[in-house]
């Protein structure tokens, strides 16, 4: 397996969750585990943008805009995962590229469902040590350690104890598309629909192609890099970006049929948040599938 470090990413997500959780579309996004998975550096970020204490030098407005923006990011991609996972019943739900996902315990409606908490070693260990003894709310969690750029999905998850024959499975793909290539993601697709019995759900948060958007973020990283501030997507640059129809014919070519594929701005209608990140949530997708 590749050595690497563990998801920076990853971090930020959860950083944007905790930020969001009792502040934005109360009632329908809630993530009250996220801010004790982080570290405390990485909590004062957090705690700064709750308190809407902007600093004054230039390099820490930065830091504290990216957390900003990526809670603003998080709520209506959560919601939607979340609404999309009750409605499909599983007794097997597999969330790929798991990072410091918290689904596991905090969302009651997995208490009789099994989940498999799919992600590279470096990652899998730096969650087992933030989530430490907190108790699930799902019936069983299983760690799932895998370098997918190595190792086939069925072989690990089998050893896991995931059951291919199983009556349907919810698969939750969030915020790991954009960092894969092509390849990568058509071969990820295959594996999934391999593994799927009929009527099981593929739940995939992808990045449609947007040049505004992807010029932005390279220079953020560049004024990070100039402010000499840490980079949490150094390590994970985009590497694929989806039109929809593309995400769609992948899918069909492989027994799934779409059910739904909305941009997160539409999905934010009617949660009141503030307007200034509408155009990254309108180039952020959340799709839904149905195996044949």
């Amino acid at each position: 397996m590749a050595e690497r470090a563990a998801s920076s990413t990853a971090v930020l997500v959860c950083q944007g969750r905790a930020t969001a959780d009792g502040r934005y579309a109360v009632g329908r996004f809630s993530d009250p585990v996220a801010r004790g998975l982080l570290d405390p550096p990485d909590r004062l970020v957090v705690d700064r943008v709750r308190a809407d204490r902007v600093p004054t030098e230039a390099a820490g407005r930065l830091a504290y805009e990216m957390v900003r923006r990526t809670g603003l990011t998080m709520v209506p991609r959560t919601i939607s995962i979340d609404e999309a996972i009750r409605g499909h019943a599983a007794g097997q739900v597999v969330i790929l590229g798991a990072g410091l996902d918290a689904r596991a315990w905090r969302m009651s409606e997995l208490a009789r469902a099994a989940v498999f908490e799919v992600d590279h070693p470096a990652s899998q260990q730096d969650k087992l040590r933030r989530i430490g003894g907190l108790a699930p709310t799902a019936g069983r969690v299983v760690p799932v350690a895998i370098d997918l750029a190595a190792e086939r999905l069925g072989p690990a998850l089998g050893r896991a104890g995931f059951d291919r024959q199983a009556a349907t499975t919810t698969w939750v793909w969030e915020g790991v598309v954009p960092y894969l290539t092509a390849t990568a993601v058509r071969a990820t697709v295959a594996q999934i629909a391999e593994l799927s019995a009929p009527d099981s759900r593929l739940v995939v948060n992808y990045q449609a192609k947007s040049l505004p958007t992807s010029v932005m973020r390279r220079a953020m990283r560049l004024v990070l890099r100039a402010s000499r501030q840490p980079d949490p997507l150094a390590g994970e640059p985009w590497r694929s970006l989806w039109r929809p129809g593309e995400m769609r014919k992948l899918l069909h070519d492989n027994g799934f049929d779409v059910t739904s594929d909305r941009d997160l701005l539409a999905l934010s209608a009617g949660l009141a948040l503030p307007t200034d990140n509408n155009g990254s949530l309108r180039n952020g997708r959340v799709l839904v599938a149905a195996r044949r």
